[in-house]
Order: C-alpha cells, then sequence, then structure tokens
C-alpha cells in the first residue's frame, strides 16, 4: 500500500492498524538541537485520545508515546524520530460480523474494489487510530514552530446546526467540545445527547489560526501553501470540505468586497482586511491564516440501516462496537498538527527560494 508518507523534506509516514499491536511514525527531517521529550509528544496525544467524554469512544486507552529513535539527551539528533504508540484495548470480535458485509459511509467497500482484501477489525488504516502517528509528528512540528514565534489555535467552530457566536480562547478547554464559546458548547452538547438517544451522530467543522506565520511561505504553480494545506487537511479520515479565509463566501462576493486592500502602518505595508485568509497567490501574505475543515458524521451508528452483503443480498444492520457520535472535538488536534506540519515543510523549503536566505546560513 502506498501513500502513507507525507512531505518534501519535513516527512512523516504513519504506520499500523486499528487493532493490530500498534500505531506509530516516522519523522525524517526534523533538524538536529530541537529540545524534545516524550511529555511534549504526549501533551497532544493526550488531546485526542478517547474516552475523555461522553461525547468521545468509550475504548480505554493510554496512548503512551515510546521513542524508539533519534532523540538523545533531550534533544532531536537529525537522524530519524520512530515513535510508537501501543494498542492495548483491542475488542476485534465487536467487528467480526461485518466482515460479510459493507457498512454504510465507510471505507468497507472500497478497499476491497481497490485490494480485494480489508481488514474489518475498525477500519484498518482507514481507521481514525492511523491519526496517532500525524499528531505524534506534529507534535514534533509544533515545537519547531513555537521555537520561531509562530502560534496556531484550532478549536470546535461549529457542531451540526450550533455555531460559535464569541470568541474566548481560554473557554476551548474549558469543555469536552473544544469550543471557545461556553454558551454555544452547552447548545451543543444538548444537541449531541439527542444524538445519542436517536442511536445517530453528527459532523462539525474546525477552525484553525496561525499567527506570526512570515510572508513567502509557498510557491505559485502547483506547490501552493495553500494547495498544500488542502492535502493535508483532506487527508484526514472524514474530512469532506477545505477553507482558507472567507473560502466559500467568496463566491457570492464581489471584487469590492472580497479585495483586501492595503495601508501603511509601523513602516510596512498591511492589509485592511484578511478575506484571503493570509494567502495570496500560493504565497503566505504574512497575515493571520485562517483555514476551515468540515467533518461529516460518524459513519458508525447503531440506528438500523441498510446494507448489501458480499453476496449482494439486502440486510438491515445496527452497528455494534465502540464509537464516537462526533468525532470533531478528537479530530481539532489532528487538523492542527497537519497544519503544523505543513508549515514546517514549507518554512524549511523556503530556505532556498533567495540567496539572501544562503547567505545567512554559510556567510553569516
Amino acid at each position: 500500500m502506498a501513500g502513507s508518507t507525507f512531505g518534501s523534506i519535513f516527512k512523516l509516514t504513519t504506520w499500523g492498524e486499528s487493532h493490530g499491536k500498534g500505531v506509530g511514525v516516522v519523522v525524517d527531517g526534523c533538524p538536529a538541537g530541537l529540545s524534545l521529550t516524550a511529555a511534549d509528544i504526549q501533551t497532544f496525544l493526550d488531546r485526542r485520545k478517547p474516552g475523555q467524554s461522553r461525547y468521545t469512544t468509550p475504548r480505554k486507552e493510554d496512548d503512551t508515546v515510546e521513542i524508539l529513535s533519534g532523540i538523545f539527551n533531550g534533544c532531536t539528533t537529525g537522524t530519524p524520530i520512530s515513535l510508537m504508540v501501543r494498542n492495548t484495548s483491542q475488542r476485534s470480535h465487536d467487528y467480526s460480523e461485518i466482515s460479510s458485509y459493507y457498512r454504510p459511509g465507510h471505507a468497507d467497500l472500497t478497499f476491497d474494489q481497490k485490494y480485494g482484501f480489508r481488514d474489518y477489525r475498525g477500519g484498518g488504516r482507514s481507521s481514525g487510530r492511523e491519526t496517532i502517528g500525524r499528531v505524534a509528528a506534529g507534535a514534533i512540528a509544533s515545537r519547531i514552530l513555537e521555537t520561531l514565534g509562530i502560534t496556531i489555535c484550532t478549536y470546535t467552530k461549529s457542531i451540526g446546526p450550533i455555531t460559535i457566536e464569541t470568541f474566548a480562547p481560554d473557554e476551548i478547554n474549558n469543555n469536552p467540545l473544544s469550543m471557545p464559546d461556553a454558551a454555544a458548547a452547552e447548545k451543543a452538547q444538548s444537541y449531541l445527547d439527542q444524538c445519542l438517544k436517536d442511536h445517530n451522530s453528527s459532523g462539525g467543522i474546525i477552525e484553525c489560526i496561525v499567527k506570526n506565520l512570515p510572508a513567502g511561505l509557498g510557491d505559485p504553480v502547483f506547490e501552493k501553501l495553500d494547495a498544500n494545506l488542502a492535502k493535508a487537511i483532506m487527508s484526514i479520515g472524514a474530512v469532506k470540505s477545505f477553507e482558507v479565509g472567507d473560502g466559500l463566501a467568496a463566491a457570492t462576493a464581489t471584487g469590492l468586497t472580497n479585495n483586501d486592500t492595503y495601508h501603511y502602518k509601523d513602516n510596512s505595508i498591511q492589509k485592511s482586511t484578511n478575506h484571503a485568509g493570509g494567502i495570496l497567490g500560493g504565497i503566505s501574505d504574512g497575515s493571520d491564516l485562517i483555514l476551515r475543515a468540515a467533518f461529516k458524521p460518524t459513519p458508525s451508528i447503531a440506528a438500523t440501516q441498510q446494507t448489501v452483503t458480499k453476496s449482494g443480498s439486502t440486510i438491515d444492520i445496527n452497528i455494534k462496537g465502540r464509537h464516537d457520535p462526533i468525532i470533531v472535538p478528537r479530530a481539532v488536534v489532528v487538523v492542527e498538527s497537519m497544519t503544523a506540519l505543513t508549515l514546517v515543510d514549507a518554512l524549511l523549503t523556503n530556505m532556498t527560494a533567495k540567496m539572501a536566505h544562503l547567505t545567512k546560513i554559510y556567510h553569516p
């Protein structure tokens, strides 16, 4: 199976299955000398691990990271960093009956169509558990960004029909839905409680804001920063759309309302607005980078659904097992991680953009 590697200079390869012995990632291209410990990585993994509220799967996993290589005396060595998280709470028997039929909304059918074989235990490589490797690698990328003064704030913007109306960053960690609006979080919890009663699930939107990102990242044709971010975010399971800046709203705007005008302030050219979301012509413009990802409802629901068996018989099913009624809150750190990974790769690639950069390194 190809397609498990992401990045150009700062590369990661994830591995493992939901019900295998473990999952993990190998990160290559990380500069030597970065201060990094298991605790730095564990903080990120703890944000996505299951069993933290009634709105996540009750599967109990500590998701404890093991550093296998690439770090010595609390610093990266410049060699590949290998990280592993062992699976300790598999209940594969919950999935034994689905080997004979295809679950609606899952990758069961497409896996069979492509490979003629599939790991039906929790979805195998298509399981959300694959994102552990992304998040572990994202923790490393975030440490790099942190040392450069670049910050990322990621949160749940909406759940089902409930959208935040205020923005209080300190509130993001105060509710189980990672919403920066306490009133909206309360309404969303009531909405999800009803979904649970109905054996149903919900989707939602995650928003990410990056501050202090330098101008000049990305290239104007095939390696546009927004194009690479789109690939990164759309590679997350259950993401169905991606936006930068005004996104879809730009389609109903006019040039006068969508264009970001300029003014001169503090000895620099600045934008008066940020409809573009920090990217123009595929290149970062120095203003806040704003992106959003829309997640579909969790396809594993206990409500009765119609499907077919591998032999073509029509049947009704009720999916068993331990599943999230909504994956958005746990996916917040996944979106943040994929954003960080893309930005670090862009930063490293941009070092070759002009002679001035090389001169700073080799002739300071």
